[in-house]
């Protein structure tokens, strides 16, 4: 009974400790169409069925609060969006080059549905994976394959585009400058493809290239990280040069080095490693501040042996404080690997605890999202209960320009049943969220945020409340692209009718 009972204030003092949530908090989650992973759910589904199914997810991220949407927008040398760079991807409409019979947009709809839940969109793209396996028939004739075979490198088994070539590089370059021109995204985001990882017995022959292209005394490998690396650069040049609002985002490989082979690594034991398999160097990008956030996959388990997710949580948050960093969560894993963790229904809450202790972590994306959609109830129970209970504004990018934001103001508040609606005015020409505060003994608490468009000045929304937060202070703000805020805006009672 005294073990009980001592038991009892610690599980209390740990229940409010978890339930605190950051004012400030990324919540990702990555919606992946290669291999119709997530979405669609079948590339031969009707329009409705893959619009229903895209705003299915949609929904269910946002009731558990989560503020961002990572969507696969190219795969392999494709797209999911009508463009004369690229052929439209087979995993949308069954055939590759084939246009998706009455869904003209899609993109342009996926950003919309996103923003009208208040979530960002972020475009996600593969620079080098140019087909997902040999079978080059499933390819349309207007796929780089066969429009530039001098750029292709066939390596186990799939084609890459080879990231030695500067033609490569420069239609990338292109093809990102499309997107951040024509599209009201708010992030690009690469994962962890790079050069490809490792397969044994096997020579990624891009010799020839190297002979061309690298510098005297330029080791092969140094030269590989270099290619990558402007390819890095060039992105961050070309985003910051048409909006420099638009963010720029990586997700490694999460082990960058072990410690075996560099001092610096991570006590860990990987079999393959960002800087010297992949030919990627995140540290030096931060350094250089090429990116805008940093998101290693660490799909491990707290402590698993060769790779403890807490070891290399903790590395990244110490060697890149010059960025937003954001840890990738691998909920896939839940009741499905033979790590025995996963088994558990408090590792993933583990580990988002672990990284809301630690200093230079901003926040978490989860992949993929079909993961918790329709399982794992007492998890999906935990997470919006304990930790996304209230939504958390979107951190602002490190190096933002600092400008003045505008109050808005307020046209029109009426409440019916517990929906607020309200009708603003603005005059700011980069707005990103409208965000609605409960204001509590002088404190404001954020329980509301609405996607604000660069096109539209004059808006109407909806907000779900509760009748005790109605009775309550309530007042909004706005804040733009970079995270510069107005001041609050109080919403007077006479207009709570």
């Amino acid at each position: 009974m005294h073990r009980i009972l001592y038991i009892i204030p610690l599980l209390f003092l740990f229940s409010c400790a978890v339930s605190k949530a950051p004012k400030k908090e990324f919540r990702g989650v990555w919606i992946a169409t290669v291999a119709n992973i997530d979405w669609p759910k079948h590339p031969e589904d009707n329009v409705a069925k893959k619009k229903k199914d895209f705003i299915d997810i949609l929904d269910f991220y946002q009731k558990m609060n989560f503020n961002a949407a990572i969507v696969q927008v190219r795969t392999a040398g494709d797209a999911l969006y009508p463009t004369d760079l690229a052929p439209w991807s087979r995993y949308l409409t069954g055939t590759e080059g084939k246009a998706p019979s009455g869904f003209d947009e899609p993109l342009q709809w996926m950003i919309n549905e996103t923003h009208k839940r208040g979530m960002e969109f972020h475009a996600w793209l593969n620079p080098y994976r140019a087909t997902v396996s040999l079978d080059t028939s499933l390819l349309s004739q207007n796929h780089d394959y066969y429009q530039h075979p001098d750029w292709i490198i066939q390596y186990g088994k799939k084609n890459y585009y080879n990231p030695g070539l500067p033609a490569v590089r420069e239609k990338f370059n292109k093809i990102i400058e499309e997107l951040v021109t024509n599209y009201e995204i708010d992030a690009i985001h690469f994962d962890d493809y790079f050069y490809p990882y490792k397969v044994v017995g096997e020579t990624f022959d891009d010799a020839e290239t190297f002979s061309k292209y690298g510098l005297p005394d330029q080791s092969i490998e140094d030269w590989r990280r270099s290619n990558v690396d402007s390819l890095v650069k060039n992105v961050h040049e070309t985003i910051k040069k048409h909006k420099p609002w638009v963010q720029f985002g990586i997700s490694p490989f999460g082990v960058w080095k072990n410690k075996s082979t560099d001092p610096m690594g991570s006590a860990t034991k990987a079999g393959q490693t960002t800087y010297e398999d992949l030919y990627a160097d995140p540290v030096l990008w931060v350094q250089k501040g090429w990116l805008d956030y940093l998101a290693p996959q660490v799909y491990w388990s707290m402590d698993y042996p060769v790779a403890s997710h807490k070891i290399i949580t903790s590395w990244w948050a110490d060697h890149t404080p010059n960025t937003n960093l954001y840890v990738g969560n691998g909920t896939y894993k839940i009741k499905n690997n033979a790590d025995k963790a996963w088994e558990k229904k408090n590792e993933i809450p583990k580990q988002l605890n672990y990284a809301r202790d630690l200093k230079n972590i901003d926040g978490n994306i989860f992949f993929s999202a079909k993961s918790l959609i329709g399982q794992h109830e007492k998890v999906n129970k935990k997470l919006q209960k304990k930790y996304y209970a209230l939504p958390a504004e979107n951190p602002r990018p490190l190096n933002k320009v600092v400008r003045v934001v505008q109050l808005p103001a307020i046209n029109s508040v009426q409440v019916n049943n517990q929906k607020l609606d309200i009708c603003i005015a603005h005059s700011d020409t980069i707005p990103r969220f409208l965000h609605l505060y409960q204001v509590k003994k002088g404190a404001s608490q954020l329980i509301g945020k609405q996607y604000l468009s660069e096109s539209l000045m004059e808006r109407c929304f909806e907000f779900n409340l509760t009748q005790k937060q109605l009775r309550s202070d309530l007042k909004i703000n706005i804040v733009d692209a970079f995270g510069n805020e107005s001041a609050m805006q109080p919403i007077e009672k006479i207009k709570l009718r």
